[in-house]
């Protein structure tokens, strides 16, 4: 079955050639040029990916993101008209997975587009395997107080379960299996995001401080997943 998008961008000319470029890699494609028909869209179909514009009438894009992030965990790709660092920040902080500054070329949102519904993909694969499925080979991942069953998709510090987003999730599964080991952000915009990384890395470090602040005691002064200056972070068992 094609996967669902959903495209949202007041600008008329875009939206069509979103729409017209995505349809024609087989996808199924919704389209909406305000953010309160973009809701409608998204609760009513059930997207697989949502391309969200900031600069919407009515509703801007941030609303629309934190309203829909509080509902579901649709992976959002914000698209912003500046090359605004204060724009990203503020999408992500908001519940986008990933962002793209106007103008962009076709080829690299499409490739982007394709990356993003790959890890959707593995994500339902890895949560539709059943627990009595699990083999010694998928042992929980435990370090201190902090457990993580893999094959059930749970995270448990100090015996209570944490709700984490699906990029949480995946941050502190890679974080939890390379125990000890530098790893910079490049190396998790590949593995988490699944996109080969040119630019800025805040996406990466606006997703561990949201990491930081439900497993750490206390985030600001985290000892848990440390920052490396100059080289990333790592995950002290």
């Amino acid at each position: 079955m094609s996967e669902r998008i959903l495209v949202v961008d007041d600008e008329k000319a875009l939206l069509e050639s979103l729409v017209y470029n995505l349809e024609r890699q087989g996808y199924l494609v919704d389209s909406a040029a305000d953010g309160h028909t973009a809701l409608e869209s998204a609760r009513k179909n059930h997207p697989d990916l949502i391309l969200l514009d900031i600069m919407l009438p009515g509703m801007d894009g941030f609303e629309v993101a934190r309203t829909l992030r509080q509902e579901s965990n649709i992976p959002i790709l914000m698209l912003t008209a500046r090359d605004d660092e204060i724009d990203r920040v503020v999408g992500l902080e908001v519940g986008a997975d990933d962002y793209m500054t106007k103008p962009f070329s076709m080829r690299e949102l499409l490739a982007r587009v394709k990356a993003m519904l790959r890890r959707v993909r593995l994500i339902r694969e890895e949560m539709s395997v059943k627990p009595q499925d699990s083999t010694p080979d998928a042992p929980p991942l435990v370090f201190g107080n902090l457990e993580m069953d893999t094959i059930r998709h749970m995270v448990k510090l100090e015996g209570a379960e944490l709700e984490l987003n699906p990029k949480e999730y995946e941050l502190l599964k890679y974080f939890m299996q390379h125990p000890g080991k530098a790893i910079s952000r490049d190396t998790l915009i590949q593995e988490i995001w699944g996109w080969d990384f040119s630019g800025d890395s805040r996406t990466v470090d606006v997703h561990v401080r949201w990491l930081r602040q439900k497993i750490e005691q206390d985030p600001s002064n985290p000892t848990r997943l440390v920052t490396l200056r100059g080289a990333g972070y790592r995950f002290e068992s």
